[in-house]
């Protein structure tokens, strides 16, 4: 995660100088189905890459043996558009949505933040936990989930895991109470997550969510937060938990203080007091996708793992 997480800083960063060319996604619903047929491509100066992720979204599946996001990431060079990777983007999506959380969270938590709330209990909770215990000195967690079973054995499994106290606990707000880092981490399409059980100083990471009509925090959470995004671009367009308070008229495009690549060059600044409460808005960006994939082919051939397999674009020297 610690690895993942340095990769997303380097990825964000050449976003930010502009190096990186970033359509927004285009997601098509499939009819009569609950779900999205999701296409997410993108250039990057550097590392030199270029890529796609093509991912199934069905929230559907949150209990049963499929994940919600399933699909791969491709991966070309970019000197002949010769396709070089094909990666498995259920895992990368797990990993490196986490580890921009987590990097977030170095960007904008209390140096001293140690309470965590996790809000879901599904692949995202376990990634993110991960890498809040990366980011920060995390000693307390406490996990709510609308599947009170599903919590309690994410409780016990990561309490295990990592040798810390995680706590199921029975309501959004019980888990929220006095928590340093607050992550949400659910399909919700309503909020589940109010200002109200916000404290004072507290950095939340909203991820869940990743359509105009859907969000995880209410209004007032919004308002009252300062906001910093993964790409303005794409936050004016596909995340409900800014466009809801927006078509509201409680806040505008001005809101947004900065993406995290600004404070990554430095050319914004992030939290001003211990007292601010910042919120990092996740939607995921098709950079991370390929500087991940990118990464993870330059490690599978520096150790020879992998299965290699001709998939053609390349004359031989007798045609």
């Amino acid at each position: 995660m610690g690895e993942c997480m340095d990769v997303m800083a380097d990825a964000l960063a050449t976003l930010a100088r502009g190096g990186a060319i970033l359509p927004l996604r285009h997601l098509m619903r499939i009819p009569q189905k609950a779900g999205i047929f999701g296409m997410m491509p993108a250039y990057m100066e550097t590392p030199d890459a270029l890529g796609v992720k093509v991912i199934t979204v069905f929230n559907g599946n949150h209990g049963t043996e499929y994940d919600s996001h399933q699909g791969v990431v491709l991966l070309f060079e970019a000197d002949h558009g010769s396709i070089v990777a094909v990666i498995d983007a259920s895992s990368v999506t797990a990993i490196r949505t986490a580890a921009v959380s987590g990097v977030a969270t170095r960007l904008l938590a209390r140096e001293d933040a140690h309470d965590l709330c996790i809000l879901g209990s599904g692949v995202q909770a376990r990634t993110h936990l991960e890498a809040m215990l990366v980011a920060r000195p995390v000693t307390r967690v406490r996990v709510w989930s609308r599947n009170a079973d599903s919590a309690r054995a994410f409780a016990r499994a990561e309490s295990e895991r990592y040798g810390i106290s995680v706590e199921s606990v029975e309501s959004p707000r019980l888990a929220a109470k006095d928590a340093d880092i607050i992550c949400t981490t659910t399909s919700a399409r309503e909020p589940i997550l109010e200002s109200d059980w916000i404290s004072p100083g507290t950095h939340v990471n909203a991820v869940g969510s990743s359509t105009p009509s859907a969000r995880e925090l209410d209004s007032a959470a919004v308002v009252r937060s300062q906001l910093y995004v993964d790409r303005r671009e794409s936050t004016i367009n596909e995340a409900g938990d800014f466009l809801i308070p927006k078509s509201e008229g409680l806040i505008g495009d001005s809101h947004i203080r900065a993406e995290l690549g600004e404070l990554l060059v430095g050319t914004h600044k992030g939290r001003a007091s211990n007292d601010d409460i910042t919120l990092f808005k996740s939607l995921g960006l098709a950079v991370e996708d390929v500087a991940a994939a990118h990464h993870i082919y330059t490690r599978a051939l520096e150790r020879g793992v992998g299965i290699s397999v001709e998939m053609g674009g390349k004359r031989s020297a007798s045609q």
